[in-house]
C-alpha cells in the first residue's frame, strides 16, 4: 500500500512506525518543521496542506490523526477523492458531524478504519477469544476505569477547547470504554451517565460516569478521567461461571496483564489464570494489518465507522444531558 499521513504528531509517527512494510509517500502538518521530521525518517515527500496528501496519485491510503475540529473535514475528503482511510478516534466532533462521512462512505464504496487500537492488544484480544468461545459463560456486566493525570498547562491545550475537541475525557479516552464495552456487550438500549469538571480550570470535563445498559439487561459501568494521578487501565468483564480482568497497557499505564478467573461448581476460591505481555505496544501494527486485509478483501474492519457512530451517539446524549455547547 501508499501510504499518506496528515498529522506528523506522536500518533501520527505511531501510525508511520505502524506502516513498516509499506511506502509512506506523503505526510503532511500544521507545522511544517513536524512533517520534515517524519519525512525524513520515511523517504515520503512533507507539505503543510493537507489537500497536498489528498490529491496525491501516489497515495493508496491515508491516516488521518489531527485534532477533533479536522477529522470529519479531512476525512470526508479523502474518501470523496477515492482513498481509503483510517481516521483516529472519535472520528469526529459528533454523530451529526460524522453522518456525511458514513453517506460518502456507501457511495464511494471504500474502507474506513476508526482507530480503536485498544481491541488489538494482546490482552484483550486473549480476553475476546475466551469470551466468544463461552469461557466465562453468560454476560451480566462489564466495569471499566481508564485515565491519566494529565501533565502541567493541559488546561490550555487544544483538547482543552471544546470548540476544537467537541468534550473533554468522555470523547478522548472515555471514547475507548464505550467502544470496548460495546464490543463485549454490543449496542445499549439505555444510556445514562455524568461528568464533571472537578480539578482542570477549563471548560470541558475531567471525569466522566456512564450507566450503559443493553436491551437484554447487561450492565457496562465505565469511569474516564484526567484526575487519575497514576495512570490506570482497568477492564473487567463478568459472566456466571468466570470473570475476565485486564490491568494496564504498558509504558506508564504498567504491565499488560489479563486474568482469568473460573468459578467452581462448589464456588469458593475460583481457578485462575494469569497472562503477561511486558514486550512494546503492538496494537498499531495488527491494527495497521487489520485495515489492509479489510482493504485488500473489499470487508467491513473491525472497529469502524459504525462503532465511532454509536460511541459518538453516547457521548452526544451524556452531552446534551450535561452541558449547553452539546444542544
Amino acid at each position: 500500500m501508499r501510504v499518506g499521513i496528515i498529522g506528523c504528531g506522536l500518533i501520527g509517527k505511531k501510525r508511520a512506525e505502524a506502516a513498516q512494510g509499506h511506502e509512506i509517500t506523503r505526510v503532511a502538518d500544521i507545522r511544517m518543521e513536524r512533517a520534515e521530521e517524519l519525512a525524513a525518517l520515511t523517504g515520503a515527500r512533507p507539505a503543510r496542506e493537507w489537500e497536498k496528501v489528498v490529491e496525491a496519485e501516489d497515495v493508496d491510503c491515508v491516516v488521518v490523526a489531527v485534532s477533533h475540529d479536522k477529522l470529519a473535514e479531512i476525512t470526508l475528503n479523502c474518501v470523496n477523492a477515492g482513498k481509503h482511510v483510517l481516521v483516529e478516534k472519535p472520528a469526529a466532533r459528533s454523530l451529526e458531524e460524522l453522518r456525511p462521512v458514513i453517506e460518502a462512505i456507501e457511495k464511494k464504496g471504500v474502507v474506513l478504519k476508526v482507530g480503536f487500537n485498544h481491541r488489538f492488544h494482546p490482552a484483550l484480544l486473549k480476553a475476546k477469544e475466551i469470551f466468544d468461545s463461552g469461557g466465562i459463560g453468560h454476560l451480566m456486566f462489564v466495569r471499566g476505569r481508564y485515565g491519566h493525570g494529565g501533565r502541567p498547562g493541559y488546561e490550555k491545550e487544544w483538547r482543552a477547547n471544546p470548540a476544537v475537541s467537541g468534550g473533554g475525557e468522555l470523547i478522548d479516552q472515555g471514547v475507548h470504554l464505550i467502544d470496548l464495552a460495546r464490543w463485549f456487550l454490543g449496542d445499549f438500549s439505555h444510556v445514562d451517565g455524568f461528568v464533571s469538571t472537578y480539578f482542570w480550570d477549563m471548560l470541558v470535563d475531567d471525569n466522566s460516569f456512564l450507566a450503559l445498559r443493553t436491551p437484554a439487561g447487561e450492565m457496562a459501568w465505565l469511569h474516564a478521567s484526567w484526575t487519575e494521578w497514576k495512570n490506570l487501565f482497568s477492564f473487567e468483564i463478568y459472566g456466571r461461571q468466570g470473570k475476565l480482568e485486564i490491568n494496564g497497557l504498558g509504558g506508564s499505564y504498567g504491565v499488560e496483564r489479563l486474568s482469568h478467573y473460573r468459578m467452581s461448581p462448589a464456588m469458593g476460591p475460583p481457578h485462575a489464570v494469569t497472562w503477561e505481555y511486558p514486550f512494546p505496544d503492538n496494537s498499531w501494527r495488527l491494527e495497521f494489518e487489520e485495515f489492509v486485509n479489510a482493504i485488500n478483501k473489499r470487508r467491513t474492519p473491525c472497529g469502524n465507522i459504525f462503532d465511532a457512530a454509536s460511541a459518538l451517539e453516547i457521548v452526544g446524549r451524556i452531552y446534551r444531558k450535561n452541558y449547553d455547547y452539546h444542544a
